[in-house]
């Protein structure tokens, strides 16, 4: 019975993605990514050469496309790539042009986000801030010092955006200016007279440091004029005499009650004038002041005094010949109302009293830093144990500590750092304090608040970190090129740029794989094919890094899972095996798969010829007769014919999902076990069909014996060498180490054949002279052996071969021949191996 086997061979074609070259910013070939372009570069211009290609070898296109609503300044040819300027650019105006360029074969299409650079040239000129520059200097200003500032400004980068002064005609002028900072100064040497001149007129010109501009160096300047205004000098201003002032209010006191007097005098030494005092502010009308004299007077009881502390302004005028005001001076009378526990601590600004104070700084200030853009001034108006008061910082512990702790009448409020790492953006966008004062020593116990808030600004202190150390993937095999094997995450908490997160990969096993730099998709290379019967296991690194190059690492382990995508195959659809009654035989088929169950095979047998005769190990495929089939008798009983071959079809199937097979014919012939005796006859028996088997192992037992022939014979010879004794294959004398005499040699025995010829190669060398070693005797004729030889034929089994009994015969004559000729081969290898040696030694 035969087993017709089809096979379909299915052929497709892939169809991949084209895709860009990528060649790094310097290039002007690729995608473009990266690429930069002067702003001064003419429209029209050629800038670069999209390039990239197909796996399959089509033909591509290329495209590029803007976003929505913005200026398109590019133009490409779809079938070359060229890229062409086509509108002007201004890197002042827009410095990143995002552009979107695509790669299609007619089917499949790739469009890919890139950002191009306008790098800058010098074509901006200074531009002066705070125009016009008009400034006001008294006549009596000394030399050298600043009286204005100027600044300009140039959008250009580098050199061309630095700035430097010049005043034109500075030889005619009483004026400088400092190159770099702007400033105007008086000359050394030089004055400003209100007589003489009232009004000066100074042209200003800002440079930059020059640059490229359309192919040429080019320097840009702008010009300004300032006005300075000379301003005529006043009479010195009048004088107090003995400041600070200070007064007191006590309970006894009335109204009309005098609590302190000012003087002030004439700054000038000539033409003194007149003073006249007023009290300008602070006065509450709770007190007043003498014009001429400068007593200060309560106007009120004391019990109408709500405030402990007053600060009274006071005013001292110079009156003219016509009672004209004059020059004038100002300074603060403090006037202390004693004994009264009316007020409890407050707290002020810059700005005057002030309950809430804000500031906004970085995270994760030094420790020990003192937060200066905060200007608290904490004051209780009572005077002695009535003004002292504590000062106390209520919010998250140990963040921030204020000092002093303990105040007596008036401190200036300071918060030091104390734990740099609470101070956190990440946990925390605003961090909120009351700072309070609560008096110590006075039966009120008089308090004030004041909130602190502050506003945290995000710096880049953080690394990013994957979701876990490690990622476990697995992927069929067979998937095709770009399949999605795992998506990693990574997250940084920093803000802004500072947050974002870019992937990469390395690693020996990340050959096959690439990751989305943004989205951290780990794909299968376009042209991977994965391969479980190949390689099944990879790993690699990833790498999560964000803008100033702050990264971590994870390590990705991927399984390539194997599928059932290969049969059991036998080595021959057709197969003949001898079977000895009582013995089994094995048949084996082999799965190429990687994994169970997919290369587990079971054995089973679909039909036999005749029937019901075989049983099969499902897990070996060792074949046997039925218990019942004991001898040949019964076999022929079966057959009724004295032809013993029978033919059983056998199927190996495997064990995945979907399940494959394949079924192989097998010729089995039987026999009884003959009275060969001993290991050898049982495996020639063995191997009965398959006859290169029994060459081989007879090749196999001859090259080891010839093996070890020349091991013995190389170790005698050395043994002999050392011990100067004359050995039965040579006869080599050596001299002796104190002897110079002439040694003379008789040339041994040779070995001659069964004709008497002598075998040697070729004749012998002349004798050598000393120091040589001695001449080798004459090779005589070697024996030769006689080796019976045997002919016969080992049967392929493909012949029909008889039952009956006298294949025993057959089989001892065939072992007695082939043992025999084995050993007269291995005595005539033993000899040439000797002869040969000795042979090679004397030449």
């Amino acid at each position: 019975m035969h087993t017709n086997v089809y096979s379909i061979h299915l052929h497709w074609k892939s169809d991949f993605a084209p895709y860009f070259y990528d060649n790094g910013a310097n290039s002007f070939s690729g995608n473009m990514a990266l690429f930069s372009v002067a702003e001064d570069t003419s429209v029209g211009t050629y800038l670069y050469t999209l390039n990239g290609s197909d796996p399959e070898g089509e033909l591509v296109t290329y495209g590029m496309t803007f976003d929505k609503g913005y200026k398109e300044y590019f133009s490409v040819k779809p079938k070359s790539g060229h890229v062409t300027l086509v509108e002007s650019l201004d890197r002042e105006v827009q410095d990143e042009i995002v552009i979107f360029v695509s790669i299609t074969d007619g089917r499949n299409k790739v469009v890919e986000r890139v950002s191009v650079f306008v790098t800058d040239a010098n074509d901006e000129k200074p531009e002066f801030l705070n125009l016009p520059f008009i400034v006001d200097v008294s006549e009596d200003t000394e030399a050298g010092r600043s009286i204005y500032r100027v600044q300009a400004v140039d959008r250009d980068l580098g050199s061309g955006g630095s700035v430097t002064y010049y005043l034109q005609s500075a030889l005619n002028t009483k004026f400088t200016i400092d190159a770099h900072s702007g400033v105007l100064r008086i000359k050394a040497g030089e004055s400003l007279d209100y007589e003489l001149s009232r009004t000066h007129f100074v042209t200003v010109v800002a440079k930059d440091g020059g640059g490229n501009y359309l192919g040429k160096y080019l320097i840009m300047t702008s010009s300004a004029i300032i006005t300075i205004n000379v301003l005529d000098a006043q009479d010195s201003p009048p004088v107090f005499v003995g400041t600070p002032y200070f007064g007191f209010v006590y309970e006894v006191f009335v109204p009309g009650s005098e609590i302190f007097t000012v003087f002030a005098k004439d700054g000038d030494q000539n033409n003194i004038n007149p003073i006249q005092y007023t009290i300008l502010n602070g006065g509450d009308r709770l007190f007043s002041i003498n014009s001429t004299s400068g007593c200060i007077s309560l106007t009120s009881v004391p019990g109408q005094l709500r405030n402990e502390l007053y600060e009274l302004k006071v005013k001292a005028s110079e009156v003219g010949p016509d009672n004209q005001s004059l020059d004038y001076t100002v300074t603060t009378v403090t006037i202390r109302v004693m004994d009264l526990n009316n007020h409890p601590p407050t707290f002020y600004g810059e700005s005057g009293l002030q309950s809430t104070f804000d500031l906004t700084m970085y995270e994760h200030p030094p420790e020990g830093e003192i937060l200066r853009g905060l200007k608290i001034t904490v004051n209780d108006s009572d005077q002695g144990a009535n003004a002292k008061f504590r000062l106390l910082l209520v919010g998250p512990a140990r963040v921030f500590r204020v000092v002093p702790q303990t105040v007596l009448n008036e401190a200036q409020v300071t918060i030091i750092v104390e734990n740099s790492t609470a101070i956190d953006y990440e946990k925390y966008h605003l961090l909120t304090f009351k700072l309070l004062a609560v008096e110590i020593d006075t039966p009120e116990r008089f308090s004030a608040t004041a909130d602190i808030v502050i506003n945290l600004l995000d710096t880049n202190d953080n690394i990013p970190k994957f979701s876990s150390e490690f990622y476990i993937a697995r992927i069929p095999e067979n998937s095709h090129g770009g399949s999605i094997v795992v998506a990693v995450t990574a997250t940084d908490p920093d803000s802004g740029l500072w947050g974002g997160v870019k992937y990469s990969i390395y690693g020996s096993g990340a050959d096959l794989f690439l990751i989305h730099h943004t989205s951290g998709v780990i794909y299968t290379q376009p042209w991977a094919s994965l391969d479980a019967e190949v390689k099944s296991k990879y790993n690699f690194y990833i790498k999560a890094e964000d803008i100033e190059g702050k990264y971590s690492l994870a390590e990705v382990f991927v399984t390539v899972l194997d599928l059932n995508d290969h049969p059991p195959e036998f080595n021959d659809n057709f197969l003949e095996k001898t079977m000895i009654i009582g013995a089994p035989v094995k048949i084996e088929a082999v799965d190429e798969d990687a994994e169970e169950p997919n290369n587990l095979i079971e054995y089973s047998i679909m039909k036999g010829d005749p029937d019901n005769i075989f049983d099969i190990n499902t897990s070996t495929g060792e074949i046997k007769l039925k218990p019942f089939i004991k001898s040949m008798e019964i076999v022929q009983n079966i057959t009724k014919q004295k032809d013993c071959r029978w033919s059983v079809v056998v199927q190996a199937r495997d064990q995945g999902s979907p399940s494959f097979s394949t079924t192989a014919v097998v010729k089995i012939d039987i026999t009884e076990s003959n009275g060969l005796k001993g290991p050898v006859a049982a495996f020639l028996m063995q191997s009965r069909d398959n006859p290169m088997k029994v060459v081989g192992v007879a090749a196999a037992a001859i090259s080891l014996m010839v093996l070890v022939t020349v091991i013995i014979s190389t170790v005698m010879y050395l043994r002999n060498t050392k011990s100067n004794r004359i050995t039965p294959a040579r006869r080599i004398i050596r001299r002796r180490a104190r002897e110079h005499h002439q040694w003379t040699f008789r040339p041994p025995l040779g070995l001659t054949d069964s004709k008497g010829n002598n075998n040697s190669p070729r004749p012998m060398p002349p004798i050598p002279r000393d120091p040589v070693l001695p001449p080798p005797p004459s090779n005589p004729s070697e024996r030769q052996w006689t080796v019976p030889t045997v002919s016969g034929v080992v049967s392929s089994g493909k012949s029909s071969r008889s039952c009956r009994r006298s294949t025993d015969k057959l089989t001892d004559d065939i072992t007695e021949d082939v043992s025999s000729s084995l050993v007269s081969e291995l005595k005539k290898k033993i000899e040439q191996k000797i002869i040969e040696a000795n042979q090679n030694y004397y030449c």
